[in-house]
C-alpha cells in the first residue's frame, strides 16, 4: 500500500472522525450559544459559564438521573471503544456495558416527559430506534458483517449521544440550567 493511501484510510477511521466531530461539533455549539446570548432568544448575560449546579440534576426525577448517568457513561465508554482496538476481549467487554448504558437511556426517555407534559415527543423515535438498532448491531457482528456492527453502532454514538446530547444544551433545558443558565 501506498503511504497516501494508508494516510487516507487514517482519515476515515472512526476514532479520526469521531475526534473532528467532536472538535466541529463543539465549535458550532460554542458559536450558536453564543449568538442566542447576544443576538438571539436569551437576554444579554443569561448565557455564562460557572461551576455545574448540580443540585438541579439532584431535584430532577428518578428517570432524568438514571437518564443522564447512563448517558454519561455510554459517552465515556463509546469513546473508548471507538478510538481502541476492536475485536480484543476489552472491546466484546465494554461493548456490552455500552449496550445496556443506550439501553437504559432509550428505556429511561420513555418515563421523561419535559417538553411535552404527558406525551412523546419527536425525541422518543430516537429511543425506538436505538432499542431496535442494538440488537440488530449484536445480530450483526454475530453474523460476522463487521461493516453493519460499525455503522450501526457509531451511527447511534453520532446521532444518539452526541447529536442528542448537544440538543440537552438548549435554553430552558436540563443541561443548560446546570452548565449555562
Amino acid at each position: 500500500m501506498q503511504e497516501s493511501e494508508h494516510t487516507l484510510q487514517g482519515l476515515f477511521t472512526p476514532g479520526a472522525f469521531l475526534r473532528r466531530f467532536i472538535i466541529v461539533g463543539g465549535v458550532i455549539a460554542a458559536t450558536v450559544f453564543w449568538q442566542l446570548a447576544n443576538h438571539g432568544t436569551l437576554p444579554h448575560g443569561a448565557l455564562h459559564l460557572h461551576a455545574p449546579r448540580l443540585a438541579l440534576l439532584g431535584e430532577a426525577s428518578l428517570a432524568i438521573r438514571l437518564h443522564v448517568a447512563g448517558a454519561m457513561l455510554a459517552l465515556l465508554i463509546g469513546t473508548i471503544l471507538l478510538s481502541g482496538r476492536k475485536g480484543s476481549a476489552l472491546h466484546k467487554c465494554l461493548g456490552w456495558v455500552w449496550v445496556t448504558a443506550m439501553a437504559s437511556v432509550a428505556t429511561s426517555s420513555f418515563f421523561i416527559h419535559v417538553l411535552h407534559t404527558g406525551h412523546l415527543s419527536l425525541l422518543h423515535l430516537l429511543s425506538g430506534y436505538v432499542l431496535l438498532a442494538l440488537p440488530f448491531a449484536i445480530f450483526a457482528i454475530r453474523r460476522g458483517n463487521v461493516r453493519a456492527h460499525r455503522r450501526t453502532m457509531t451511527g447511534m454514538f453520532i446521532g444518539g449521544l452526541l447529536v442528542a446530547g448537544l440538543f440537552t444544551f438548549a435554553p430552558g433545558r436540563l443541561m443548560f440550567q446546570i452548565f449555562l443558565g
